[in-house]
């Protein structure tokens, strides 16, 4: 069941719409002018508006700009009954979900809400996952090494320079380039990530540039790809070590020219995108060994950003652990749990290897292994995964 408040100054039309509306569950509430509406809207939470246009006081597209001001979650459906194309475009343009001319058909009326409810429902949603995002991109941490990562992340970001971020598995690569891109003036953009690693090498040129239709066999349509997708965003090229050397090749020409072509295609197609790429790989012995090109590395690394290990932020780990620890019990949906110093003494005793990513596997594991209070000994026992 939505709330839903109709504002409209015609008796006849409020009663209809709350009866048809009511019809579907809804519970609704009327308005009988834009100022009693606002007021409404101000004593309780709507989940949809459906609102007339020519109104004494104040018209619907005052009504509109406020609404999508104050409440813009709000979705608005507007109804007028002296409709036209440049009133409609008009609505749209300043956030309407929907225009109705009246008399409208009551099936048209439900249908409309539907859509529209659900369209609050996955900005919502959207919403939600995004504040999800943030936070598990968060960067966590005091220590020197952290505070000048943030440092460089924050005097980097603004510009649209390319950055090379190496470290081990595990150190937050990825979390660098979030930081870096939500950081920059590009964040309305798309964010487009690319695992090298995990796209087979002959396919890896269709993915990062796109094909045309029967190009290969398998390509029984056009694909759009990375680059084309990223373009007025930024393209985050994770695992670039692992690229093929055919690949890198077309990466070194659409970094030059800013342009890219599909397989089996012959257009140049403009792309305006930021690469960022990150690596687990020594390039500079790649390029030795012949795996990777030195004018890509070059082009790559225009600001070059390491991420340290976890093993030389060691004073990171108890706010880490508490970090985790909240988030985890959060998503289980259990009582948080609490670390004694003696456990997070131990905790910062360990080499690390797998680095944050270990770490947040073991905290996750001590939770749902443990009591309510983890303690040395449960480190002890469960911090490696050879007690099983």
């Amino acid at each position: 069941m939505a709330k839903i408040l109709v504002i409209d100054d015609e008796r006849s039309i409020r009663n209809v719409m709350k009866e048809a509306l009511e019809l579907e569950q809804h519970k609704v509430t009327c308005a009988e002018d834009g100022f009693k509406g606002l007021d409404c809207l101000k004593n309780e939470k709507f989940d949809l508006v459906f609102s007339d246009i020519k109104m004494e006081g104040m018209d619907g597209i005052e009504v509109l700009e406020k609404i999508k001001e104050l409440y813009p979650e709000v979705s608005v459906v507007m109804i007028s009954g002296h409709g036209n194309i440049e009133t409609a475009v008009e609505c749209l343009k300043k956030g309407a979900f929907d225009y109705l001319e009246k008399p409208f058909d009551l099936n048209r009326l439900v249908v409309c809400a539907r859509n529209a409810l659900q369209h609050s429902s996955l900005v919502v949603e959207t919403k939600v996952l995004k504040k999800q995002v943030a936070k598990s991109n968060k960067m966590v941490g005091e220590s020197s090494a952290i505070n000048h990562l943030r440092e460089i992340i924050e005097r980097v970001a603004p510009t649209d320079a390319r950055v090379l971020i190496t470290g081990e598995n595990g150190t937050g690569k990825e979390v660098v380039a979030r930081q870096l891109f939500e950081l920059s003036n590009r964040n309305k953009g798309p964010f487009v990530e690319v695992n090298c690693a995990a796209i087979p090498p002959e396919l890896i040129e269709s993915e990062l540039f796109g094909h045309e239709k029967g190009s290969f066999t398998s390509a029984l349509k056009q694909h759009i790809g990375k680059f084309e997708q990223a373009d007025g965003g930024t393209l985050f090229l994770d695992e670039i070590g692992d690229m093929s050397l055919s690949a890198q090749t077309k990466v070194l020409r659409a970094l030059q020219e800013s342009e890219i072509t599909r397989v089996g295609g012959d257009k140049a197609i403009k792309v305006n995108v930021r690469v960022l790429a990150a690596t687990n790989k020594d390039l500079k012995k790649e390029i030795e060994n012949g795996n990777f090109r030195e004018d890509l590395y070059h082009r790559l690394s225009v600001i070059p950003i390491h991420v340290p290990p976890l093993r030389e932020r060691t004073e990171d780990i108890p706010l880490l652990v508490n970090f985790f620890c909240e988030n985890i019990c959060n998503e289980q949906g259990v009582p948080v749990r609490t670390f004694n110093d003696d456990a997070i003494e131990e905790l910062k005793k360990y080499k690390w290897t797998g680095n944050i990513r270990e770490l947040h596997n073991v905290v996750e594991r001590l939770i749902i292994l443990c009591g309510t209070t983890i303690t040395v000994d449960d480190v002890k026992a469960y911090a490696t995964p050879t007690f099983l």
